[in-house]
């Protein structure tokens, strides 16, 4: 099972790639709460949600739903290459990440346009990092310090 997400504007993934993944394997997509938080649910069929995001139809499966999947694909501004991800300043994935194992959890890989894997980034003491990431231009990285 993938944890992923629906790529909106110029997001890495393209608008193809939630029925890509679905032809393959089943898919949890978030559904932005509230809180900021976010829950949960298998893709089906997308409908508007809360600022402009396209979310699944369906029953939510609950915030510790991401803990099922065997990879999770985050979008990202920005990762550097210990793995710090930058996100749009929310908040939501650093949640969800967090309810992840340290080790021995699912695969994290960041989907990023080429020159978005950089040096270093900002980082915050919440923020929760990858262990990859996908670009157009260099493929799979992984992050040697990150357990995979």
């Amino acid at each position: 099972m993938v944890a992923a997400y629906v790529p909106i504007g110029s997001e890495p993934g393209g608008p193809g790639l939630v029925e890509a993944l679905a032809a393959q394997v089943r898919v949890l997509l978030p559904v932005l709460q509230p809180d900021g938080d976010l829950d949960w649910a298998a893709f089906s069929s997308l409908v508007a949600g809360p600022r402009g995001l396209l979310e699944p139809v369906g029953p939510r499966l609950g915030a510790a739903a991401i803990t099922t999947a065997d990879l999770v694909l985050v979008p990202g501004l920005a990762v550097d290459r210990s793995g710090v991800r930058m996100g749009r300043g929310g908040g939501s994935y650093d949640r969800a990440l967090s309810r992840l194992p340290a080790s021995g959890g699912p695969l994290v890989v960041a989907l990023l346009h080429d020159g978005e894997l950089v040096d270093t980034v900002p980082a915050e003491p919440h923020d929760r990092p990858v262990q990859a990431v996908i670009t157009p231009g260099g493929g799979l990285t992984v992050f040697a310090d990150r357990p995979v």
